[in-house]
């Protein structure tokens, strides 16, 4: 059998992290973070597989370190690795700004909404991945 892919969820609430983290560990290696910064530096440090990113982060949302893992200089060795963006969409989608086509602007690999079903969200990664 083949080494384990190695998923990074990248996320700032911890309930959330831990749940998706027990579904992703039926059939992936999930190292986590809980804000971008610390997702730039995990990428790096443990060049995972794919990356499922949340997009309302404190500090720097997930489009802005999406767009910086895909474009910038100092992360072309790892601007291939897909990323999911996840979240949940607000009801004044103008206000906030995060629409699926920014999530694609910004090389998004697939965006989804939370909730996700975890059979969706397994069933994405593994599509990610082939």
């Amino acid at each position: 059998m083949g080494k384990q892919a190695t998923v990074l969820l990248v996320d700032d609430d911890p309930d959330f992290v831990e749940a998706t983290k027990v579904v992703l560990e039926s059939k992936y290696r999930v190292i986590v973070a809980y804000n971008g910064e610390d997702g730039l530096k995990k990428v790096v440090d443990a060049k995972p597989d794919l990356v499922i990113l949340d997009v309302v982060m404190p500090g720097r949302n997930g489009f802005e370190i999406c767009k910086e893992l895909k474009t910038a200089p100092k992360y072309q060795a790892y601007c291939k690795i897909p990323v999911i963006m996840l979240t949940v969409y607000p009801d004044d989608r103008e206000k906030a700004r995060l629409t699926m086509f920014e999530g694609m602007i910004m090389e998004a690999d697939e965006y989804l909404q939370k909730p996700v079903a975890p059979t969706d969200l397994l069933r994405q990664v593994e599509s990610l991945l082939k």
